[in-house]
């Protein structure tokens, strides 16, 4: 019988040292070294995995990892001061943020890169969707 008792969600980087600095450091979450990789422990008592691939890692294309904010302008601005650099796209204002509400695409979002290029995005959730 296929019984599930938890699971994880596991991604690779270019260089796990760079990855538990920005990770750590720069996102403020706590990590720990996990046999061969490491986890990135979140809110609510979950954890997502990250291992290195060395030259072999191809960053994802999508984001990877979604951060749930209350004040998407205020994380924007402490990211920015932290030294994240946000992409801007063709629904997104001068300060990164695609305002989905206000233009009927969706959650408010901002997307930036972890050191392997990994896509993480913050978004702001409400009843609105």
């Amino acid at each position: 019988m296929f019984q599930v008792s938890s699971a994880f969600s596991g991604f690779s980087v270019k260089s796990a040292q760079e990855a538990r600095e920005f990770y750590s450091e720069t996102l403020g979450f706590k990590i720990t070294k996990h046999g061969y990789g490491t986890r990135v422990h979140l809110p609510g008592d979950k954890y997502v995995f990250f291992y290195p691939k060395g030259a072999g890692h191809e960053p994802a294309t999508y984001s990877m990892l979604n951060l749930v904010v209350d004040d998407i302008d205020a994380a924007v601005d402490e990211l920015k001061k932290r030294g994240v650099e946000f992409d801007q796209g063709k629904y997104t204002d001068e300060k990164g943020v695609q305002r989905g509400f206000e233009k009927g695409l969706g959650h408010d979002q901002a997307w930036f890169k972890d050191p392997s290029g990994n896509i993480i995005s913050i978004i702001r959730e409400d009843d609105r969707t």
